[in-house]
């Protein structure tokens, strides 16, 4: 299954459950360590998601909560959010994918960002602010970011996805979603994504 169309089918069902119940739930398998051996990075002395299903941890901002797996359908493997409420929210996932060669992330970042802002934004329209490659514990990877529109509203969303090549077997990805965009949140997000490392 390609990263774009596990992402998609995946994201919104996560924010949606999230939504409904309200819950701040920090159990399960990945799990939120106050301290761990890691380069200085964003989010560092922050509390941190374990994750060893997808192979990455990374950072919990002040006022973010550590998601229940059990609410996420398979292809997203961990989350923390901000804030769900009907009228949108922010919240960062992670999971894990097929194998993508260094080569190959550029294209299949920017395919999955766009099918995961269509997703999230059915009715708008996405534009591209950031594209480049880095590195994630050493390994290669991509980030993208994307201004989101919605047509009716006109309300903009902020998206952001990196993923990166774990293995010659797999990789691994963070999708940070903010809607509608507020600056702190969608700062927060980022950071978040960008703090991931490799376990």
């Amino acid at each position: 299954m390609a990263v774009s169309v596990l992402l998609a089918a995946g994201g919104f069902t996560a924010w949606r459950a999230g939504a409904r119940d309200g819950r701040a739930v920090d159990r399960g398998r990945p799990r939120v360590s106050e301290s761990a051996a890691h380069a200085v990075r964003p989010l560092e002395g922050r509390p941190r998601v374990s994750d060893a299903v997808a192979g990455v941890s990374y950072g919990v901002p002040e006022g973010w909560t550590a998601g229940d797996e059990e609410g996420l359908i398979p292809g997203f493997t961990s989350s923390v959010t901000r804030r769900m409420d009907a009228e949108g929210g922010s919240i960062v996932l992670a999971g894990k994918g097929e194998a993508v060669t260094r080569d190959g992330l550029r294209d299949r970042a920017e395919s999955a960002a766009r099918s995961n802002a269509e997703f999230f934004c059915p009715d708008g329209t996405s534009r591209v602010e950031e594209s480049r490659a880095v590195e994630v514990g050493g390994r290669p990877a991509h980030t993208v970011v994307l201004r989101t529109t919605d047509k009716e509203t006109g309300g903009e969303g902020h998206l952001r996805l990196t993923l990166v090549s774990v293995d010659d077997s797999r990789s691994a990805f963070l999708l940070g979603v903010v809607h509608p965009v507020g600056t702190e949140e969608a700062r927060e997000a980022d950071a978040v994504v960008e703090s991931a490392g490799l376990l």
